[in-house]
């Protein structure tokens, strides 16, 4: 499969931005039955991305399925090393996704929730940001109760 990036762009390089605020979208789990959230914003490159896409999919040992809610489609530029600065802007270095907090980076459904559970452990090892592990039950409606 190799790491994630873009087939092609409308423009080679792009401005940094922000990344200040909260997820408003892919905030609740839409596909699996447990997933990972993040508690902080960030920037996650493809090579995190893929390094705990790996993690889960060994734990799992080829057994349920794996939603990946992020992809990496912002070009982060970077200058060689001992380069004195000008010259314009540095060639794309890596791919970034940028991450808000509340958003589910992954999903995994069709096997036991504690294996589940342990596979998002693992891969939140991988990243570089404070995760929660959340649940289908973690979604309801305040004041509903899930009994009947």
């Amino acid at each position: 499969m190799g790491m994630l990036q873009p087939k092609r762009v409308k423009y080679r390089k792009i401005h940094r931005g922000s990344h200040k605020g909260l997820a408003t979208r892919g905030a609740t789990l839409a596909f699996g039955d447990v997933g990972l959230k993040s508690l902080h914003s960030t920037w996650l490159t493809a090579r995190q991305i893929e390094a705990a896409r790996r993690a889960i999919v060994r734990h799992l040992r080829r057994g349920g399925q794996v939603w990946i809610r992020v992809f990496p489609n912002k070009p982060m530029t970077k200058k060689p090393l001992e380069t004195r600065q000008g010259g314009g802007k540095a060639n794309v270095d890596q791919w970034v996704a940028t991450v808000h907090r509340g958003l589910v980076i992954f999903e995994i459904g069709g096997i036991p929730e504690a294996t589940a559970r342990q596979a998002l452990k693992l891969a939140a090892a991988k990243l570089p940001v404070p995760t929660r592990i959340v649940g289908r039950r973690d979604f309801l409606m305040p004041g509903t109760s899930s009994a009947g």
